[in-house]
């Protein structure tokens, strides 16, 4: 099969090996989206080697369960080992033994086929598109953010960047609160607000000075090393910052800030797939304005180039 793979470079492949895995689920990918832990990996991020991508839409071609078969389908990324607690619960995000669609011991999207687990698959409602559903792990993430903190109409809440996911978080949170986004581009900021956000900032010293310590919560959603000194800046004491960035670079924090002040750090990673998917049927929203380009697979490498510059949205590979 077709694929991307990295092994210290990115590299296009005509005849990769089919990813097949007992007692697995093989899904034909019909398109998939980089996001910015994509560019990180093939930086360096999460010592990853292997076929990355984690974001895709795909119908099912061979499956234990009969049922699945030629449905169209989205993934939860995390394949749990399914016997520890967790995966016991239900939750495998956190489970010691799992592994991670594109990101950890399990080849991903950005090839013709991929294999996960089928309690991993759900189906695309109808009333679904392509190009939505493709943003259904991304906005998995931003409604976890719901699930971890506790933010109320009465709460200002303020979004650090203006890319993709931070465009999903105001989506996701915009009818539990007034929300400020605090990016770097204009284009993008008029995107937020068409999306929801209540106002937009340029993150400018000049400006940001004008709300120090003014936000209860604040989503760092930058993708850059620096968003967590911008959401410092911008909280109360006693706020809380919710990091849903990750990348392969250090990031500088003054630490006494937050024990000073008091601030609750809280990790947002990955969330159910169920609540996003639920979000887009009982709120049809057209999410196109997120994708930038499309480009079929073998343009993977200029695919990964374009998605890394400042400009862009999302990048889709389209399989078919």
């Amino acid at each position: 099969m077709k694929a991307l793979t990295f092994s210290g470079d990115l590299r296009f492949e005509r005849n990769a090996s089919v990813p097949r895995r007992e007692d697995e689920a093989l899904v034909q990918v019909i398109c998939a989206g980089i996001c910015n832990t994509d560019l990180e990996i093939v930086k360096g991020y999460a010592g990853f080697h292997g076929i990355p991508g984690h974001e895709f839409v795909g119908r099912v071609v061979e499956s234990p369960d009969p049922l699945l078969m030629e449905k169209r389908v989205v993934g939860e990324i995390n394949a749990g080992c399914g016997r520890c607690e967790l995966c016991l619960l239900g939750d495998p995000r956190h489970c010691a033994d799992r592994t991670v669609l594109g990101i950890k011991g399990r080849d991903g999207a950005f090839a013709e086929f991929l294999s996960l687990p089928t309690r991993n698959l759900i189906e695309v409602p109808s009333s679904v598109s392509d190009d939505a559903a493709l943003f259904v792990e991304p906005l998995a993430a931003a409604c976890n953010i719901l699930e971890q903190v506790e933010i109320t109409s009465a709460d200002a809440v303020a979004v650090i960047g203006d890319g993709k996911l931070a465009q999903l978080v105001v989506i996701a949170l915009a009818r539990t609160s007034l929300l400020t986004v605090i990016g770097r581009h204009r284009e993008k900021l008029e995107l937020a607000q068409s999306f929801g956000a209540h106002r937009v900032l340029l993150d400018e010293p000049s400006l940001l000075s004008e709300c120090s310590a003014s936000f209860d919560v604040v989503i760092e959603a930058s993708g850059s090393p620096s968003g967590l000194a911008t959401a410092l800046s911008v909280v109360k004491p006693r706020g809380r910052v919710v990091l849903k960035s990750t990348h392969h670079q250090t990031t500088p924090v003054e630490l006494s800030q937050i024990v000073v002040n008091e601030v609750t750090i809280v990790g947002s990673r990955c969330g159910r797939f169920r609540s996003a998917l639920d979000l887009l049927v009982s709120n049809p929203i057209d999410l196109s304005a997120l994708i930038s380009q499309r480009l079929a697979l073998e343009e993977g490498l200029r695919a990964f180039e374009e998605a890394a510059a400042p400009q862009c949205l999302k990048v889709v590979l389209q399989m078919e």
